[in-house]
């Protein structure tokens, strides 16, 4: 008696259950999320720390190097141009090419002899060369009540306005605040090249993952 054995259909065979990744798909986004401070905090020491040149560059070494000055409007006479707490950026000119409708910073001839950024309203040349101006504020409604002699060989015209750039240099002078940049802006830098020190490369990050 021949005994017959049952063969299995070709591609019968019972299916392998798929291969498990040892990564489970909970740990994956947790790993990512775990990542991102470190890759974040570099770029935001950076950003920090630019910012922080940036405006010792223009507020301190600038008017030394390119002769220009920096003053904090504390009125808002000159609204909307120039508001209160916005810096502006004055440059020297000889006071011959002072014309109408020109802004300049100068002296007051009065009282305290303060600063004033104003525009000019009206010129007048003396046989001496000297030049007096009468100068009124935007959002005044009236002309200053002062006649003014530009002093010296020059006078300083408006160049650029930062805005609200006055605010954060009176915030920067509190004490509270001083205080934390004299011992945090070190620190930050410290942790800075620390985060730059440890921080793994690409091909460990590809590694770990």
């Amino acid at each position: 008696m021949t005994a017959t054995l049952p063969v299995s259909r070709p591609g019968a065979a019972a299916e392998l259950p798929p291969a498990e990744d040892t990564r489970s798909a909970a740990g994956r986004p947790a790993g990512r999320v775990a990542r991102t401070p470190g890759r974040v905090a570099p770029w935001l020491v950076r950003g920090v720390m630019g910012l922080a040149v940036l405006a010792f560059l223009v507020l301190a070494v600038g008017p030394h190097v390119l002769g220009y000055r920096t003053m904090t409007m504390l009125t808002a006479s000159m609204a909307p141009e120039i508001e209160p707490g916005d810096v502006t950026i004055v440059t020297p000119i000889a006071i011959s090419e002072v014309t109408e409708g020109m802004v300049i910073t100068y002296h007051k001839p009065i009282a305290d002899r303060s600063l004033v950024t104003h525009r000019v309203v009206s010129v007048e040349t003396g046989s001496d060369g000297s030049v007096r101006v009468q100068t009124k504020g935007d959002a005044n409604r009236a002309v200053d009540p002062w006649t003014a002699s530009l002093e010296g060989d020059t006078a300083y015209e408006l160049r650029a306005v930062l805005p609200e750039v006055g605010h954060l240099i009176q915030a920067l002078r509190t004490p509270v605040v001083s205080q934390v940049l004299l011992y945090g802006a070190p620190a930050l830098l410290a942790g800075w090249l620390l985060l730059t020190i440890w921080r793994p490369t690409r091909d460990e990050n590809e590694e770990r993952a």
